[in-house]
């Protein structure tokens, strides 16, 4: 099957988004490494549907208007990853968990490690908030569109929460 796939013009910079006919399938940073989320084929295809859904509500996350996405997802992973991408989903906007957190969230509390290999492989990040996820000690760690962007989003959500508050 052929993904279809536009460009979100982002405040953080161009997002690829690709979906399948059931769901979104990835978000892809400008400089994102091919090999973290693999492919297939796919083609430019801006109408559509779940494509424009996802980029609607990117819109409206952007501006402050919208904390938790409703567009469909098609996560493609192992059974381990896809528990902890949806793990993921359960991060309050504008919070943060360690991986510890996560491991212990899903029932596998030794599986620190794991998690942030999964938490790496994430291929729908800002919807499947990886960005949300800091070391043990509350620092930040790896982030595949950068330690900037990762700053950048934490701060903009705790923004967003004192602006509406």
């Amino acid at each position: 099957m052929i993904l279809a796939h536009s460009i979100f013009p982002s405040p953080v910079g161009p997002l690829t988004l690709v979906a399948s006919d059931t769901g979104l399938v990835a978000i892809l940073w400008e400089d994102d490494d091919p090999a973290r989320v693999r492919l297939g084929a796919r083609a430019e295809r801006s109408d559509h549907p779940i494509l424009k859904t996802a980029a609607a509500q990117l819109a409206d996350y952007f501006a402050g208007r919208l904390r938790a996405f409703t567009v469909p997802l098609d996560f493609r992973g192992t059974p381990f990853q896809q528990t902890i991408w949806a793990a993921l989903r359960d991060i309050p906007f504008g919070e943060t968990r360690s991986y510890g957190d996560i491991a212990r969230a899903v029932g596998r509390p030794t599986a620190s490690r794991a998690v942030g290999a999964a938490n790496g492989r994430n291929p729908i990040s800002i919807i499947a908030p990886c960005h949300r996820v800091v070391g043990a000690n509350g620092a930040l760690t790896g982030f595949a569109g950068g330690m900037e962007t990762k700053r950048w989003l934490l701060d903009f959500e705790r923004k967003t929460i004192e602006n509406q508050e």
